[in-house]
């Protein structure tokens, strides 16, 4: 905890300076307070994640993302890959400043949300839905990146299979 104490400083026209401590106050304040409100706001916590949570998995020959996006409408949704850069956007309307609001917990405005997608998949190929609130997204491994099969030769007449 830190204590402060006030006081007022003018500057005369002849340029010195008077000082005097009109009403000194003590005043006790946290720091710290303030910026874990603010990182908790940026970052989210267990009980209140980020703005745009999200979940990712491997399903076979697929990577599937799902972000929770509740009240946000499909149209302001937008989707840009630029190289191995995927860019999610989302709107979320103002609040009608004519209410009287009781609690206003929801954040509102624009977010945004970027995925580095690895060489391995297939950035042409990404597939999105919508619905309930929840956007899925379906990015397919590339085909260079699959396991195959590569056929060794020798000199010999025989060849083999062998799994890479």
């Amino acid at each position: 905890m830190l204590y402060q104490i006030y006081s007022i400083c003018w500057s005369l026209p002849d340029g010195m300076r008077w000082f005097q401590e009109v009403d000194t106050m003590l005043m006790r304040t946290d720091p710290f307070r303030d910026l874990d409100r603010l990182t908790q706001q940026i970052l989210g916590t267990a009980a209140r994640p980020a703005v745009m949570p999200m979940d990712a998995w491997r399903e076979e020959d697929r990577f599937v993302v799902e972000f929770d996006l509740p009240g946000v409408n499909a149209d302001s949704l937008d989707l840009d890959v630029d190289k191995n850069t995927l860019t999610v956007r989302a709107e979320r309307p103002a609040l009608d400043e004519n209410r009287e609001m009781v609690a206003a917990e929801r954040p509102r405005g624009v977010f945004s949300r970027q995925l580095f997608l690895g060489e391995n998949l297939d950035a042409d190929r990404i597939e999105a839905n919508y619905d309930a609130g929840v956007l899925r997204l379906t990015i397919p491994v590339a085909e260079k990146a699959k396991p195959r099969k590569i056929e060794i030769s020798s000199g010999h007449s025989e060849r083999k299979a062998v799994s890479a």
